[in-house]
């Protein structure tokens, strides 16, 4: 059976991941995770990127659809505490904004993908909606960019089997949502914040 210290262990053997904290730091207060999206593997190396005393507090957001297909999958996604969104059943009174909500609670925190789908290919796609509404109901969330670099190239869409490859996931300095600030203005300024830490070497 995979726990979490074999997870985060297979997760840095397979990615050979560095970790970056830019003008930011590990923390237990409630934050929402967003990062770019390019493998299945991203999930967990963003979670495993994560001190153990701030990983306790974090759940990854991920599609049921995958991680509840049979029991390997459904088992990691456990180890890791996934809080798995049913993107085929959703509802207009049980929206995926409130579900995450609804988990989060008082105390913990998200990682979450705003493209949606995976891209294969270079570069990072706009934003959905969801950060957007997660900004607006919990305006005391500190929204925390993420930019995972090479896992398109570990981990190619389609692909089963990783190529070693060296990645890096930059945690950038924490957003908030401003007044009366419009959605499109904001994603357009969160997707700059994700795109400004592949730019920083």
């Amino acid at each position: 059976m995979l726990t979490e210290f074999a997870l985060t262990t297979l997760a840095r053997l397979l990615s050979g991941a560095s970790v970056r904290w830019i003008d930011s730091q590990p923390d237990t207060c409630q934050r929402v995770y967003f990062a770019n999206h390019t493998s299945h593997l991203d999930v967990i190396l963003v979670w495993s990127a994560l001190p153990h005393y701030v990983r306790t507090l974090t759940r990854p957001v991920a599609a049921k659809d995958y991680w509840d297909r049979g029991w390997i999958r459904r088992h990691i996604a456990k180890s890791y505490n996934a809080l798995l969104i049913d993107r085929k059943q959703v509802k207009v009174h049980q929206s995926p904004v409130d579900m995450m909500l609804q988990e989060m609670g008082t105390q913990h925190s998200v990682i979450i993908f705003p493209e949606g789908g995976r891209r294969s290919e270079d570069g990072i796609g706009e934003f959905k909606s969801g950060l957007y509404y997660l900004a607006k109901k919990r305006p005391d969330l500190e929204l925390v960019p993420v930019y995972i670099e090479n896992m398109n190239r570990i981990l190619p869409r389609g692909e089963f089997l990783p190529v070693p490859l060296l990645s890096c996931v930059s945690f950038g300095p924490p957003i908030y949502l401003e007044s009366a600030e419009a959605k499109p203005q904001f994603l357009k300024r969160a997707r700059a914040a994700v795109i400004s830490l592949k730019e920083i070497e």
